[in-house]
């Protein structure tokens, strides 16, 4: 069975993929942020009201435990140990669960990084968040740090602390969303305001591709595996912040190694109307899911062509940019 849990500006909505007939609504009083899933647990971050758990598919939520922020702006969940959980909130901090979700831990250090004092979050510039945390699949001590705006930072867990490294030149300083494969080690791809960005050496140095991708404020990331292994890149992307985000005018790209494709046609809305989508990776190399104001859709063939998942969404969604997706299957 595969279940899709995904955020939008005042509600989480959970709907059966397989059965595609309804669509469970969880109302928020504050905004959500994001949503994971894990060891039993539905976890959602919120603007105004901390952390929220759930494990009874959202007849309740308690508060977790540990984080001082109200606003929990990203989560994240190892991909070998599935009770681990971190969390990244406003002002920027990241905080880590080894119960599940239910009690977290400030990692130090973060704010003692030379770059912290040119951080800031333009519609809020006194202040700035973590947008992203994707620990490498392929180093479990290893955590990509993405701070909204002004730094790519990577954080190597010990047992005598966190040994963070600050960003390095070729990193971009407006990364979204950032995507691993457990089977490309070392490898990491980047949807940044500032544009698209990929790393062979887990972080060390960055490099660019823009060739064909003509809009470059780029929101969301997946990435799966081809022949010969050649990673098969989608990307949500638009002309800048006001499309993406407030005019809803957003495309989808796709990179098999050369230049950039826009997806146009392909049975999923792009263009003048549709906000910048959420990109999931499916259970198998080839499923892609998306979310934007126009619903829910899957790709079982890299992007070729999109089937919408037929529920009845509220008619309010048509207004707004879905802010978070996790797929169980």
């Amino acid at each position: 069975m595969t279940t899709a849990y995904a955020v939008y500006e005042d509600a989480l909505f959970v709907v059966d993929a397989d059965r595609a007939s309804t669509v469970r609504e969880h109302p928020f009083d504050s905004r959500p942020e994001c949503v994971a899933v894990t060891d039993g647990a539905v976890l959602v971050g919120t603007f105004e009201g901390g952390l929220r758990r759930s494990t009874d598919s959202g007849e309740s939520w308690a508060r977790a435990e540990g984080i001082e922020q109200d606003a929990v702006t990203s989560l994240a969940v190892d991909p070998e140990d599935p009770k681990t959980v971190y969390a990244g909130t406003e002002p920027s901090r990241v905080y880590r669960s080894t119960d599940g979700g239910q009690r977290f831990e400030r990692l130090p250090g973060l704010t003692d990084l030379d770059s912290a004092e040119e951080w800031s979050f333009p519609p809020r510039p006194d202040t700035h968040h973590v947008r992203w945390i994707e620990p490498d699949p392929a180093d479990p001590e290893l955590l990509h740090v993405a701070v909204e705006a002004g730094a790519l930072l990577r954080a190597r867990l010990g047992e005598d602390g966190v040994d963070w490294t600050d960003r390095v030149p070729s990193a971009r300083l407006d990364t979204h969303t950032i995507a691993t494969h457990p089977d490309a080690p070392g490898r990491a791809w980047v949807a940044a305001g500032d544009g698209y960005a990929e790393t062979t050496d887990a972080g060390e140095s960055w490099e660019h591709p823009q060739d064909g991708l003509d809009h470059t404020y780029c929101w969301s990331v997946a990435v799966g595996l081809q022949r010969e292994s050649t990673p098969r890149v989608l990307l949500s992307a638009a002309t800048s912040a006001r499309e993406a985000h407030r005019v809803g005018e957003s495309y989808l790209y796709r990179r098999e190694g050369g230049a950039w494709e826009r997806l146009d046609g392909r049975g999923i809305p792009t263009g003048e109307g549709t906000y910048r989508a959420v990109l999931a990776r499916g259970a198998d190399e080839a499923t892609v899911w998306a979310a934007n104001n126009h619903g829910l859709y899957r790709t079982d063939d890299g992007g070729d062509s999109w089937t919408a998942i037929d529920v009845s969404w509220p008619d309010r969604v048509g207004d707004q940019p879905c802010r978070g997706l996790a797929i169980v299957e």
